[in-house]
């Protein structure tokens, strides 16, 4: 039995899974806050979902560590 066929969305959503476990697991938090953290700064789609052309090629250690540091950014101004 074949599971189901190969997708550019299935790749979309497996890389987003994979960025934000990896994120979750060196920030040392849970994914569902990581993933509300990330939502509340449009940074799913923002820029998981619409950098993933480029960001697929990298490797999950980079793009987690690029994605922890723009969080950060972004929480740090709307702070300020």
């Amino acid at each position: 039995m074949e599971g189901a066929p190969r997708t550019i969305e299935s790749d979309i959503v497996q890389f987003c899974v994979i960025v934000i476990e990896t994120a979750a697991r060196k920030m040392n938090v849970s994914t569902q806050e990581l993933v509300q953290r990330l939502d509340a700064q449009g940074l799913i789609d923002g820029r998981l979902i619409k950098f993933y052309e480029t960001l697929h090629t990298q490797s999950a250690d980079y793009v987690a560590d690029d994605i922890i540091e723009t969080l950060y950014n972004y929480e740090n101004d709307e702070v300020q």
